[in-house]
């Protein structure tokens, strides 16, 4: 073999080495290709709200499609089990609400996923507003009232909510424990079917979150009996919660970012640090404030800690109020 046969072939096996490892650091530039953001519930409410505004930042930042999908059913439990049994390689995120993922596993026997072994918590996203709405021509015009109304008529009045097994039927249940009352539970396929129904006279209550009722209250097609939140609102400062009139009453509904078990780390940590710069943006703290949301800054390790003490807070809930999804 000649020296110059021996110098080819020394060259042309270092500029495939070198094309490997090019093609190499191609395929693993992370994100490649466009990302799917899961939103186990319908369109028009709360959880649908958030991922649309901060999967928008989230493509400009990371230079990709970031695409919002609807999979409503079973109260988020359906699309939360396939998105854990999906490829754990950051291309399917799960943007979710406490209620499917830690209220979730407690009302069905079997939900299709392991809330804390099936998934990498990457980020929490926002909180959202929760109220106690009625039809205006409801007799009662806040918590008390309502109260007066139900103990005088047990089982007359009706409350809609987003479904079996979501926060609005939980918080329903809560408050008619918390308060004495009965009142008749009607599930809807979402938040937007059960406030459109409240508008039009069909049901006469419901628990809403801000993202699906806001445009209502501010037309004055639905009126505010209470807020459901510890504290009240930016978006309607006016409006009292329902723990001012039932001491001890309040919840804080939050919504945040996890991807399959498995999801390297890397890709893991990215995600939280774009979460955490969307979230420093004006636009995204402004959209999300007008529909009643604010940001809930915190790591992957802090989201990790949250869902481990929701899951027994919403168990004992799911326990003392009775609530089924039957």
């Amino acid at each position: 073999m000649t020296f110059q046969t021996m110098l080819s072939r020394r060259l042309f096996t270092a500029a495939m080495l070198c094309s490997a490892a090019l093609a190499a650091g191609a395929q693993d530039k992370y994100p490649s290709k466009p990302i799917t953001v899961v939103v186990p519930q319908a369109a028009g409410g709360a959880n649908d709200a958030i991922a649309r505004v901060v999967a928008q930042k989230l493509g400009e930042q990371l230079g990709q499609s970031v695409i919002v999908e609807n999979r409503p059913g079973a109260g988020g439990t359906l699309a939360t089990g396939t998105t854990a049994r999906a490829r754990n390689d950051g291309y399917t995120l799960l943007l979710t609400a406490d209620s499917a993922h830690v209220i979730g596993p407690a009302l069905y026997k079997n939900p299709g996923f392991d809330p804390v072994k099936d998934f990498a918590p990457v980020a929490p996203v926002a909180t959202a507003g929760y109220v106690l709405v009625a039809h205006p021509s409801f007799p009662a015009n806040n918590v008390a009232e309502l109260v007066n109304l139900a103990k005088a008529s047990p089982g007359k009045y009706s409350i809609a909510s987003a479904g079996n097994g979501t926060l609005n039927h939980l918080i329903g249940e809560m408050l008619q424990k918390a308060a004495g009352i009965q009142l008749q539970h009607i599930p809807y396929k979402g938040s937007a079917a059960a406030a459109t129904d409240v508008v039009g006279g069909q049901v006469p209550l419901s628990v809403q979150s801000l993202p699906s009722a806001i445009a209502f209250i501010k037309a004055g097609k639905l009126k505010v009996l209470g807020v459901v939140n510890e504290k009240r609102v930016a978006a309607l400062p006016d409006a009292p919660t329902i723990g001012e009139t039932i001491k001890g009453f309040g919840q804080a509904p939050w919504y945040a970012l996890f991807a399959p078990a498995g999801t390297p780390a890397p890709i893991v940590a990215q995600l939280q640090a774009e979460v955490a710069r969307a979230l420093e943006h004006k636009d995204v703290v402004d959209k999300l404030a007008t529909v009643g949301c604010e940001p809930f800054k915190g790591t992957a390790a802090q989201l990790a800690a949250l869902v481990q003490s929701d899951l027994p807070k919403w168990s004992r809930v799911v326990k003392d109020t009775g609530a089924t999804v039957d």
